[in-house]
């Protein structure tokens, strides 16, 4: 039902109100309050939705993994885990190349061997930086990753020792 003005007669139509003594048809009344419950509900069901669809499984999976102490895959293991602390918005990701250094594939990362010299641990900047060792901690304090933990910095530092291989 579409509300009119008539002008002439200032009075709406085909809305149940008149201009004087505010005349409202109760079945109007309870059909715009039952269009406004089920507005509010629909939008309530959808901001649920949408909240709960903005949940940290990819980073709990990732930083839950138990990188192994030998024969560390780049793109099962190394990868995920440059993926979400550092190739993020902002970061080292192919647009934004913080510090001229993308880490979104594996030829990017090892593109550099000051970056990464394979078997050589700690001539290679990317673990220096992960584990405090170069001046700068990586991520940096307020970005919006959080720090590496333990084992994603020593399977880091095993995977440059093994070769830096990309498998």
């Amino acid at each position: 039902m579409i509300c009119q003005l008539d002008l002439n007669q200032k009075l709406f139509k085909n809305c149940g109100v008149q201009r004087r003594g505010a005349r409202i048809n109760t079945k109007d009344l309870k059909e715009m309050r039952n269009r406004a419950i089920i507005f509010l509900l629909c939008s309530l069901f959808i901001s649920v939705i949408i909240i709960s669809g903005c949940d940290d499984t990819l980073t709990s999976s990732i930083d839950g993994v138990t990188i192994p102490s030998s024969n560390v895959s780049y793109s099962k293991y190394i990868q995920p885990v440059l993926t979400l602390h550092c190739a993020i918005s902002g970061c080292h990701t192919d647009q934004d190349r913080a510090g001229g250094l993308s880490l979104t594939s594996y030829a990017n990362t090892t593109s550099d061997y000051l970056i990464v010299a394979a078997k050589l641990p700690a001539n290679s900047k990317l673990y220096l930086s992960i584990n405090g060792l170069s001046g700068t901690i990586m991520p940096p304090l307020g970005s919006s990753s959080k720090p590496l933990n333990s084992n994603q910095i020593a399977g880091i530092k095993t995977w440059i020792t093994e070769g830096a291989k990309n498998n």
